[in-house]
């Protein structure tokens, strides 16, 4: 039973906090509802790891970035920024397959299960690509699109928010052309995006602090919510209706919901600082989030180096 809606009590709660090996560098979070297992990309490997952060396996990698997930081909596919390819993996035996040589700086990466393709998105190259996941091969590329951060696939389209323009990118993916630019007033370097199919509606995540709730038909902003500070990536669970933005620098994830036609702050969950991307278990309605502790930045550097033996895991529930 979902908690009732007043926004006075507690939503989230903390349930664990799980130490994972290593000190490099992480970047999305991805969950795995079939198998209950989180993969973390994190900088030369993939870590596969149970909700309770038990070790399942490791998949090298180059740069790590992403990881996207096609359980009818029991295929996992994840993006290597430095070596510009997507590793094929097999999700049972978590082995690597082969590599797609794809554009330069692959980065986010989705499933669009409406086009039945693998969306990997460059910010070097500007570029979309379509991966046939029974191919294994290159569909189709869109390129110029902008420096392109996270997308997001609905009924006949795929939407990518596009960083260095303010805007997000609506491509049709029977035909892989872009077909508009829905410029996004207010928000700047947009990073996460998701999408509510029940309302129709998109929530792109602005670095200045902020969420954008759009209309998925229109492009019209509906709402601006107040999110912390340093919010990169975006997320929604159907089952609950909360989309979510979680914010590194304030060291919390804020959540969303619709109530009549107005957008709120539910509730701002206390994280840890740096923790900046997440993943939700839409069964469970679980929040995940990985973060560490650093040192103080050297001057001319944007951060510091991460203490050791600081990688967490950080597993939050809905508070009964």
């Amino acid at each position: 039973m979902l908690p009732s809606l007043g926004f006075a009590q507690q939503i989230y709660k903390q349930v664990g906090a799980y130490n994972l090996p290593g000190e490099g560098f992480w970047d999305y979070l991805t969950f795995d509802p079939v198998g209950q297992r989180l993969f973390v990309t994190h900088n030369t490997s993939i870590y596969v790891v149970d909700p309770q952060g038990k070790m399942l396996g490791e998949i090298p990698a180059s740069g790590a970035h992403g990881v996207a997930l096609v359980q009818d081909e029991g295929l996992g596919f994840s993006t290597n920024g430095r070596a510009g390819t997507v590793t094929v993996f097999d999700l049972k035996t978590l082995k690597p397959i082969q590599d797609i040589k794809v554009s330069e700086g692959p980065d986010a990466i989705i499933y669009d299960e409406n086009s039945k393709h693998v969306i990997v998105m460059h910010g070097r190259s500007r570029s979309i690509e379509a991966i046939n996941p029974g191919t294994k091969q290159v569909d189709a590329t869109v390129p110029d699109l902008g420096k392109l951060e996270f997308g997001a696939g609905g009924p006949g389209k795929v939407y990518v928010n596009v960083e260095d323009k303010g805007e997000i990118a609506v491509v049709d993916s029977s035909t892989w052309k872009l077909t508009t630019r829905w410029k996004l007033d207010g928000c700047e370097e947009p990073g996460g995006l998701a999408y509510d199919a029940k309302n129709n509606v998109l929530y792109s995540a602005c670095g200045n602090s902020k969420m954008m709730v759009v209309d998925a038909n229109t492009g019209k902003v509906l709402a601006t919510v107040k999110t912390g500070d340093g919010t990169d990536e975006a997320a929604f669970d159907p089952g609950t209706g909360y989309a979510f933005a979680s914010n590194g620098a304030d060291a919390d994830i804020t959540v969303v919901y619709k109530t009549g036609n107005s957008w709120d702050v539910a509730e701002n969950v206390s994280t840890m600082k740096s923790a900046r991307t997440m993943a939700v278990d839409t069964k469970t309605h679980n929040l995940y989030t990985v973060g560490a502790d650093f040192d103080p930045p050297a001057p001319g550097e944007r951060r510091g180096k991460m203490k050791p033996g600081t990688f967490k895991l950080l597993v939050y529930s809905l508070a009964k």
